[in-house]
């Protein structure tokens, strides 16, 4: 019986050192080697340089603005965050708030009026949801088309380019609909704003 018993336990052991060893160091080396062999961009982070200097991440929001917090005219503006102080990757998360929240709808009645102001929109014009309201994780990286749209006027007045060329640039990196009918065109805003400063 003892026997029997030993028997069982070093059975078990070695599955249990089989298994270890092929899933818990095994497979992780097989995913990570395939991905780094053929989605070696993506396995790394998505990290976007300019002129050989880190600048962010592809899958990562962040925001464009002054020292004192103001946005920058001359760039797409991403939407709004509630990640710690806003596009914080070390606190990632959204305000919890309902949509009948009197703090939810005041702020995004303050949006709505700063995102009309700042665009030189009509008072009563119509205002994407996105432009307005943040993201669950408060680190979305993308916007929508009819965000950017509005944005690209006083994006083409503030560099003083033609709105055509600025338009031109944003359908260029406007990603299509996933399956072509899954969600809807998106824009990533740091993929847009490298490549506006890219323009000579």
């Amino acid at each position: 019986m003892r026997s029997g018993i030993l028997r069982q336990a070093s059975v078990s052991i070695a599955a249990l050192v089989i298994a270890t060893l092929a899933f818990g160091f095994g497979y992780p080396l097989v995913v990570t080697g395939i991905s780094q062999l053929f989605l070696h961009d993506k396995a790394n982070g998505s990290l976007l340089y300019s002129d050989g200097k880190l600048v962010g991440s592809a899958l990562l929001g962040q925001s464009f603005t002054d020292a004192k917090g103001n946005p920058l005219p001359e760039y797409f503006q991403p939407r709004p965050s509630n990640a710690g102080g806003g596009y914080d990757g070390s606190s990632s998360g959204a305000s919890n708030l309902g949509p009948s929240n009197p703090t939810l709808i005041n702020e995004v009645s303050e949006r709505v009026r700063a995102y009309r102001q700042f665009n030189h929109m009509a008072p009563a014009a119509a205002v994407p949801v996105d432009a307005v309201t943040a993201s669950g994780s408060g680190l979305d990286p993308d916007i929508s088309l009819r965000n950017a749209l509005d944005q690209a006027p006083r994006v083409a007045e503030a560099r003083h380019l033609p709105p055509a060329r600025v338009l031109a640039l944003l359908h260029q990196e406007t990603a299509p609909a996933e399956w072509g009918f899954l969600s809807e065109p998106a824009v990533n805003v740091l993929q847009l704003n490298l490549a506006l400063d890219g323009l000579r």
